[in-house]
């Protein structure tokens, strides 16, 4: 018989480890780490509670506990743990978007390049990250039109924008290199020549009264400025770490991060999110779950209340505290930049939850639903005219888009949208029955009511008690009720809280089908024509693509540069069949 949480948590030890939250369905929603796991499980039912615990609280149906020898063990288990199960109630990376560095070949040409490469390729140099990205390719635009001189490394002489073959250069081994070194100093902050060159090329065509081209450079002139610019606090110029500070109010946490590259300090506020746990613990985890999608740094620089020797042992790379100089200096700046981030968003940030809340608290009681909704599916179909059938499904976990978990679907009924609509939830929910996955509260449809009765159809004989929904639209394509199986209709003012929800999740989930529908258009039209290629097979198309981008600029690219990608015969053959104009061929024929 299973005991009830109350006779578990009188059962638990007073020893340190960690605690694992889990669902009605056995997922697991969070975990924590305590000193004492008796102390620590039971005062989650007892007394009053912030909103988020209290909410956390009402979903966990049972829990585990993990025992550790040490409360240093526990804090390593645990962040292990987040990351295996990433529960929905612990913070998570928020911002998991890489900034973008600029790359430089180590061979060949120069050439510098934006890249969001996570793992940096020893065949390349790296420089970054940049908070701003059309400063970077700014940059890199910039020193791409900047030619050797005889003068140093300049601007190009020639009109900013002028394209020249930098293969037609000539140039010796010797002087490539001094190019390519040129380019470090300029991008390792070394900059005053360039820049001032670009300043006399600005104020030269000011002068001449084109405005337009000394717009150019003084645009260029920006960018460089803001990668090279001149910070608050100033390092030497070989200097590179990460550091972290964070802020905390009323349960709601603020985490900023503070790089600092080649002496340039780069700021980024990464989290910001309600907490259930010990605010330490809280950036602790955090910082470790960054380095999943992150460049793990040589130095880390965190405050003196988070436990460097475990992060340390945690990370494989040295952590540090800091109590005096610049680097206390910058510290504090980020605690407060921080605090300003905080006082900024947290009456945001909790109207928002709020309503959230409130919109699937009220969608359960309209539609029925005898279980408070965590996850919602939603499904939509595209196709034209029976071609490039496709369906996606969006998920959404508490409101909040969880994208790790959209699908999208091949079809192969054409246009035939009921057996398209059957065909894409069976293959959904089988899956998940056979892999033994996690079904959603709610599933949504994008359709009418023959595309609902056919979800529900599949759901029924799958045997899957699983309330399903769809949306209705007006004659002005707005959505104006929410439509059950049994024809029923629920009227969804604008006013009401669920109409945010469910239209952000129409538009999202039309979003990603539709984009999914115009990439399998444009792979048919680009693959039929370059299958045409005589002496050119899959792994050469993959190349070309992956070198120039698509197919506009495969036709643009001179003989020279194919040829660095495929033979000069294979070459000559797609510039001969991508220059004929198929309009008038047809037309002729």
């Amino acid at each position: 018989m299973k005991l009830t949480l109350k006779e578990k948590i009188q059962q638990l030890p007073i020893d340190p480890g960690c605690y694992l939250m889990k669902d009605i369905k056995g997922q697991i929603i969070y975990v924590g780490k305590a000193k004492n796991l008796k102390s620590r499980v039971s005062s989650y039912f007892t007394g009053a509670h912030d909103h988020k615990t209290t909410r956390m609280v009402s979903f966990v149906d049972d829990f585990d506990i993990i025992l550790t020898k040490t409360e240093k063990e526990s804090l390593i288990l645990e962040i292990n743990l987040i990351k295996e199960h990433r529960p929905r109630f612990n913070i998570l990376f928020m911002d998991d978007k890489s900034y973008p560095y600029l790359k430089l070949n180590r061979e060949g040409l120069p050439n510098v390049v934006v890249s969001r490469d996570r793992k940096h390729h020893p065949n390349f140099y790296y420089f970054g990250p940049y908070p701003n990205a059309g400063a970077a390719r700014n940059m890199a635009a910039l020193l791409n039109e900047s030619l050797p001189s005889e003068e140093g490394f300049l601007p190009n002489k020639e009109k900013i924008y002028a394209k020249f073959n930098r293969s037609e250069l000539n140039l010796s081994d010797e002087d490539v290199e001094k190019w390519r070194q040129d380019l470090i100093k300029v991008l390792k902050g070394h900059d005053k020549e360039f820049k001032d060159a670009l300043e006399k090329k600005m104020i030269h065509f000011s002068e001449q009264l084109n405005f337009e081209l000394a717009q150019s450079y003084k645009d260029k002139l920006e960018a460089l400025e803001y990668v090279s610019d001149k910070q608050q606090v100033q390092f030497n110029k070989d200097e590179n770490f990460d550091m972290f500070n964070m802020a905390v109010y009323q349960g709601y946490l603020a985490i900023v991060g503070l790089f600092v590259r080649s002496g340039r300090l780069l700021e980024k506020t990464m989290a910001l999110e309600s907490t259930l746990e010990d605010p330490i613990d809280a950036l602790t985890s955090f910082i470790a779950q960054f380095y999943e999608n992150q460049p793990l740094a040589k130095h880390i620089y965190v405050p003196l209340e988070v436990d460097k020797d475990s992060l340390s042992e945690i990370l494989e790379t040295t952590v540090h505290h800091t109590h005096r100089g610049k680097k206390k200096n910058l510290m504090e700046i980020g605690k407060r930049n921080a605090e300003l981030k905080l006082e900024d968003q947290f009456e945001v940030l909790w109207q928002r939850e709020k309503q959230v809340e409130n919109a699937l608290d009220l969608l359960a009681n309209k539609v029925k639903l005898d279980k408070k909704i965590h996850r919602i599916e939603m499904f939509d179909n595209s196709h034209i005219s029976g071609s490039f059938a496709v369906s996606a499904c969006v998920v959404f976990d508490d409101g909040l888009p969880n994208k790790d978990l959209y699908r999208r679907y091949r079809l192969s009924h054409g246009g035939d949208d009921v057996a398209s609509m059957k065909e894409v939830v069976y293959r959904r929910y089988f899956r998940i029955m056979r892999e033994k996955g996690v079904f959603p509260d709610l599933i949504v449809i994008d359709g009418g009511i023959t595309q609902l009765n056919a979800a529900k159809s599949v759901l029924d004989d799958l045997e899957l008690n699983i309330k399903v929904i769809s949306l209705v639209k007006d004659d002005r394509h707005r959505t104006r009720a929410i439509l059950l199986p049994n024809d029923e209709e629920i009227p969804l003012e604008v006013s009401s809280a669920m109409y945010p929800l469910l239209v952000n999740m129409q538009d999202e989930v039309h979003r990603f089908v539709i984009t999914y529908h115009r990439l399998l258009r444009k792979k048919a039209m680009t693959r039929s024509i370059l299958e045409e290629v005589e002496g050119l097979g899959p792994v050469g198309r993959k190349k070309l693509y992956q070198k120039f981008g698509s197919l506009k600029n495969i036709r643009s690219a001179s003989l020279d540069a194919l040829q660095e990608v495929v033979s000069e015969t294979v070459a000559k053959n797609i510039q001969e069949l991508l220059s004929i104009d198929w309009k008038d061929v047809h037309e002729k024929n």
